[in-house]
């Protein structure tokens, strides 16, 4: 990673330039059996079109507060990027009735209706498919996203000490992210090609570092997986090694 990221869309861009074709987020989520392995290239491809669908057809702004009703899952991670290369502050389990828009999970979304702004809802289907048929107020995420361009122009400049991300009540700005995932890394021993298995929930801050910033900040990857409850013993010891994992948290 360069030293001059000052962003998280930064990070992405220099993992981008450096190797694009590295996995940087593999998915399991062990109530449903998907596994879904994203490289940097395909993974900045998701957030290039929902940042996309966030400035152009949700005519989001700079400053504009997300809530962001997402659990653990590579698709929250594309938004949390998306949100960081528009400038928008991602409030993970916020107040929808407080934001100017939601993304909302599939068991989310009659709280999500408190939201008078635009509204997304996710499927959270393996593969990202798409809802039978769109939950009435929203907008179907895996319908929308696919049209929209591969490649992202922010409208103004992201401002790395502006407001990025609010989680358990503590907000971050652009640059603060950095700065944590750098010293997160490092503490937990992360470097380029470090596998770092992750079975944290995203609605702390350990667990977003763990789970996307601290990987991305230092040229790692992560194994992210949701439901890991259900996983024995044995099971998990051959995903680590599958995986090639060497870390878990």
């Amino acid at each position: 990673m360069n030293a001059s990221d000052r962003t998280p869309a930064d990070l992405l861009r220099s993992a981008l330039a450096a190797d694009p074709a590295r996995p940087l987020v593999t998915f399991y989520d062990d109530a449903t059996g998907e596994r879904v392995e994203l490289s940097v290239a395909t993974f900045a491809n998701w957030v290039a079109k929902t940042a996309n669908l966030l400035q152009g057809d949700l005519a989001a702004e700079p400053g504009d507060r997300l809530a962001l009703l997402l659990p653990a899952h590579w698709q929250s991670a594309v938004w949390l990027l998306a949100c960081a290369s528009v400038g928008v502050v991602a409030e993970v389990g916020g107040d929808p009735a407080a934001a100017d828009l939601v993304v909302s999970g599939p068991d989310t979304l009659d709280a999500a209706r408190a939201c008078r702004g635009e509204r997304i809802a996710l499927a959270l289907r393996p593969l990202g498919g798409r809802f039978p048929q769109a939950p009435e107020g929203f907008a179907d995420y895996a319908v929308e996203v696919p049209g929209q361009g591969d490649r992202f122009a922010p409208f103004a400049p992201v401002d790395p000490d502006a407001p990025a991300l609010t989680v358990g009540g503590v907000s971050f700005t652009a640059a603060e992210l950095v700065a944590r995932g750098r010293e997160d890394g490092a503490a937990l021993g992360l470097g380029p090609g470090a596998r770092l298995l992750s079975g944290r929930t995203y609605d702390t801050w350990d667990g977003l570092s763990a789970g996307l910033y601290a990987p991305l900040a230092t040229g790692g990857s992560v194994v992210l997986c949701r439901h890991l409850d259900r996983v024995g013993a044995q099971a998990l010891a051959q995903r680590v090694e599958s995986e090639r994992v060497t870390l878990t948290v």
